[in-house]
């Protein structure tokens, strides 16, 4: 890679990084170029000369957004041994919804879902991909945690997977628009109270 590429990269990353919580914030048809040149710094000539448009960097910006909770996650879970304590760092990470940077805004797949419909189809593949991820990796937990015996042979995994999600998605969205914890709480307390009786 020479440098004029290695330049381009790392512009393109920043305009990304720096726009990404704008995004999350105030959605696509929401945010506007001069919002994008003032979370940059950057002209309007500067941000297009590395993005063909904003569909594309809301679409950049989407996978930085869901990236990081992803992340985020995967390294909570890795220091966890069994499937049951895994599962709960999901509980535990929504708890912190107005602490954690990449969640203050809100969960980027519930943000962006609430606008990614017709008008958006890339946009909303993006979503749909995001989501069906976060389903097949709690569900691969789940049915790993019947294999070692540690979760009860009886659980249906999907079931619990659409429940657990379910629980997580509406919280989160009450939690946003109150600006109060007390739903988000209740319903992860109702959650954790889930996940732990799957123990044989």
């Amino acid at each position: 890679m020479n440098k004029s590429e290695s330049k381009a990269d790392r512009t393109k990353q920043y305009i990304v990084e720096k726009t990404a919580p704008v995004f999350n914030i105030k959605g696509y048809a929401g945010t506007s170029i001069n919002d994008l040149m003032n979370a940059t710094g950057l002209s309007r000539g500067s941000i297009y000369g590395n993005f063909e448009n904003k569909d594309e960097v809301a679409l950049a910006a989407f996978d930085y957004n869901f990236g990081k909770v992803v992340t985020y996650i995967r390294e909570k879970t890795a220091i966890r041994t069994g499937c049951i304590d895994k599962l709960l760092v999901y509980p535990e990470t929504y708890r912190d919804l107005f602490t954690l940077p990449f969640l203050e805004a809100g969960c980027p797949l519930l943000n962006t879902s609430a606008e990614a419909d017709d008008t958006h189809p890339l946009l909303r593949e993006k979503a749909v991909k995001a989501l069906k991820l976060w389903k097949t990796s709690i569900e691969l937990l789940v049915k790993k945690g019947i294999k070692t015996k540690e979760i009860n042979p009886c659980t249906n995994a999907p079931e619990f997977t659409a429940i657990l999600m379910s629980l997580i998605e509406g919280a989160v969205m009450q939690a946003k628009l109150t600006g109060q914890l007390t739903e988000l709480n209740f319903s992860l307390s109702f959650l954790e109270d889930m996940i732990k009786n799957l123990k044989v």
